[in-house]
C-alpha cells in the first residue's frame, strides 16, 4: 500500500508491519519488532512518476524505490532531536539541528507543550534509553493523524493487545507495545504525542513547509541523481539483499545514521538526511548506501562476535563501524564517483577535521578488526556477484 495514498479517518498501520503469528503471541507478552533495512521481495513498478506538491510529492523510479518527504516523520524525529543529546560517532540527527531549530523557534516566538514538558520527557529517555528505539515508529503510519489516533486508542486500552477488535488494530497495538511495554513508557508516549501535536500546531508545520521550499532545488538534484544513474547502480545490490522496492524519505532532521524499516512486501522505508540548499545533494545517497548495506554488515558482525561482546557493548560499537565501512565498500564497487564524498561526509559527521589523506583517516577513525573487515568485503562481493 502506498503511504502517500493511505489517508483514512481511523488509524492505520502500513500493511505488513508485523506478521499475525508474532502479534497473536504478543497478547501475552511484548512482541519484538525486527527493524531492518532489508525489505521483503516485491515487484518494482514499471514506470516513473512525480506527483503532489513540492513538499509532499513522491518520485517513483523504475528501480522500485521512490523518493518523498513526510512532515509526520520529520515531526516525530524533531521531538527526539530537541530532547536528546547526540554525541555518537555517527550522529542520528544532523549536526547543529537542535541549535538551528531552537533559533528558528525563538525567532518565531513559538512556545509549545514540547518546551513545558521537555524536562520530564528527557528524564524518562535517560532512565530508559530503549525509548529511543521508537525513532522508527512514525514510518509505520501513513500520517500524523493516523499515528495520533492510533496512540490514543492504544492508550485508551492500556496497551492491551487483547482489546484489539481487528487484525489491523492488533498489528497496531502490538507494534506500539513493542516500543512502550510498561505503564511508565505509555505515560511518556501520551505526553510526547500531546507535546508534538501542540508543537505541530504552534510551529512545526509552518516551519516545515518553508524549509521544504528552500530545499526544493536540492530535492530535484537528488531525484535526478537517483533516477538517471544511481538507482541502476544500486539495483544489483538491492535485489541481492531483497531490497527491491520501497520509499526513500528525505528528512532534514537526520544525519549519517538513517532510519530503515521493513514493514511488508511494499511498505519499506529508508529515511535519510535531506541536505540543505547549497549542500551536496549526494549526501542523501551516502546515507542510502549506509542503510542499504545494513543487513549485510549486521550479519557479518553478529557472526563474528560473542555473547560476551554483546554484553560489553563491543557488538554495538562494531555494528556502527561496519555499517559505515560497508557503505564505503558498496559505493567503491557500484558508484566509485561517490566514494570520496561518502568518506568525507562520515568524517565530518564524526566531528573530524578532514586531513590531506581523507581515505586513510576514514579507515583509521572507523577501523574494524582485519578479519571482520575481510568478511564484510567478501559478503558485499558475494551479493554483487549474485552468489
Amino acid at each position: 500500500m502506498n503511504a502517500a495514498r493511505l489517508r483514512t479517518t481511523r488509524p492505520r498501520l502500513l500493511a505488513g508491519a508485523l506478521s499475525l503469528g508474532v502479534l497473536l503471541g504478543a497478547a501475552c507478552r511484548p512482541a519484538t519488532v525486527v527493524v531492518t533495512s532489508v525489505p521483503s521481495t516485491a515487484t518494482a513498478p514499471a514506470a516513473s512518476a512525480t506527483t503532489g506538491d513540492p513538499g509532499s510529492r513522491t518520485t517513483a523510479a523504475a528501480s522500485g524505490w521512490r523518493i518523498t518527504a513526510r512532515e509526520d516523520v520529520d515531526l516525530w524525529l524533531h521531538g527526539f532531536a530537541m530532547l536528546q543529546n547526540d554525541s555518537s560517532l555517527v550522529p542520528t540527527f544532523r549536526l547543529g539541528y537542535r541549535q538551528e531549530l531552537s533559533a528558528a523557534r525563538r525567532a518565531a516566538g513559538a512556545t509549545s507543550l514540547l518546551d513545558g514538558n521537555a524536562m520530564v520527557l528527557s528524564r524518562r529517555i535517560a532512565q530508559n534509553p530503549a525509548l529511543a528505539s521508537s525513532h522508527f515508529l512514525a514510518l509505520y503510519f501513513a500520517s500524523w493523524d493516523d499515528l495520533r489516533r492510533g496512540v490514543q486508542r492504544f492508550l485508551r486500552d492500556n496497551g492491551d493487545v487483547r482489546a484489539a477488535t481487528s487484525d489491523e488494530t492488533l498489528r497496531m497495538y502490538a507494534t506500539l507495545r513493542t516500543y512502550f511495554p510498561s505503564a511508565a513508557d505509555r505515560d511518556w508516549l501520551r505526553l510526547f504525542v500531546e507535546s508534538l501535536d501542540d508543537e505541530r500546531r504552534v510551529f512545526f508545520t509552518s516551519w516545515w513547509r518553508r524549509d521544504q521550499a528552500t530545499r526544493a532545488g536540492t530535492r530535484s538534484q537528488i531525484e535526478t541523481l537517483w533516477t538517471t544513474r544511481q538507482a541502476a547502480a544500486f539495483a544489483r545490490f538491492m535485489h541481492g539483499t531483497n531490497q527491491r522496492q520501497g520509499t526513500i524519505v528525505l528528512s532534514p532532521t537526520l544525519g549519517g545514521e538513517g532510519r530503515s524499516i521493513d514493514v511488508g512486501r511494499r511498505d519499506n522505508f529508508i529515511a535519510v538526511t535531506f541536505p540543505a540548499a547549497g549542500a551536496e545533494p549526494a549526501e542523501a545517497l551516502y546515507v542510502v548506501a549506509h542503510e542499504a548495506v545494513g543487513s549485510v554488515s549486521n550479519a557479518v558482525v553478529r557472526d563474528n562476535t560473542s555473547p560476551a561482546d554483546e554484553a560489553s557493548g563491543e557488538t554495538g560499537r562494531l555494528l556502527t563501524l561496519a555499517a559505515v565501512r560497508g557503505g564505503a565498500l558498496l559505493l567503491e564497487r557500484v558508484a566509485p564517483e561517490l566514494a570520496d564524498g561518502y568518506r568525507t561526509y562520515y568524517l565530518r559527521g564524526a566531528r573530524q577535521p578532514i586531513s590531506a589523506d581523507a581515505k586513510a583517516q576514514f579507515e583509521r577513525i572507523f577501523a574494524l578488526p582485519p578479519a571482520l573487515y575481510a568478511a564484510l568485503q567478501k559478503q558485499v562481493d558475494l551479493v554483487l556477484n549474485g552468489i
